[in-house]
């Protein structure tokens, strides 16, 4: 895996929103990062930035140690320069976390099985100060889809015991038989 830093210069829209939600922070986290990228917002139309990168900066201010709701008032407090435009920016620093193509689809099972087992012991106040959302993970098709794995992995294990007893019964029907067919045929043909 690697690490790599960025920054975004995006466009806030009428509402002085740029469509991320970010999650983390003081004090129940050391860093801040991108939750989820709302469609057909400045965020989502530039697509630099994406759900899971780290905030490192908003318009050359360290945002360590600060809150997620912190930082988003700050973002909406970039206002628009007179010599520029009427348009108001934000600059955004990030860092992005890559994982090896290889180990790319593994290494989101086990982070989404951890998450998922994370949330479900925690309050609901937590998992939303580290924007981890109850909803998402009972919705997200990668845990429905180890569940549904589960669930066919012990119908096919009911499967191989109750096939392996009905191979014993039918084993024990055949010495059963094989007795009878013995008995009959001493009956039959008396022993000379």
């Amino acid at each position: 895996m690697t690490v790599t830093s960025g920054s975004v210069t995006l466009k806030k829209d009428p509402q002085n929103l740029v469509g991320i939600s970010i999650g983390g922070g003081a004090p129940y986290c050391p860093c801040l990062y991108v939750v989820q990228v709302f469609d057909s917002t400045p965020a989502a139309r530039d697509g630099t930035i994406q759900a899971g990168d780290e905030i490192t900066g908003v318009g050359g201010i360290s945002v360590k140690g600060k809150g997620k709701v912190e930082v988003a008032h700050l973002i909406q407090s970039f206002k628009a320069l007179p010599s520029y435009s009427l348009i108001e920016t934000v600059t955004i620093f990030f860092n992005k976390l890559h994982a090896d193509p290889k180990q790319g689809k593994t290494l989101d099972i086990v982070l989404k099985k951890m998450k998922h087992r994370m949330v479900e012991n925690m309050e609901a106040s937590t998992a939303d100060a580290l924007g981890l959302s109850r909803a998402i993970l009972v919705n997200d098709g990668l845990v429905k889809k180890m569940d549904e794995l589960d669930r066919t992995a012990s119908m096919f294990a009911g499967l191989v015991t109750h096939s392996r007893s009905l191979v014993r019964a039918i084993f024990n029907l055949s010495k059963v038989h094989h007795g009878e067919f013995d008995a009959f045929s001493s009956l039959s043909f008396p022993n000379v």
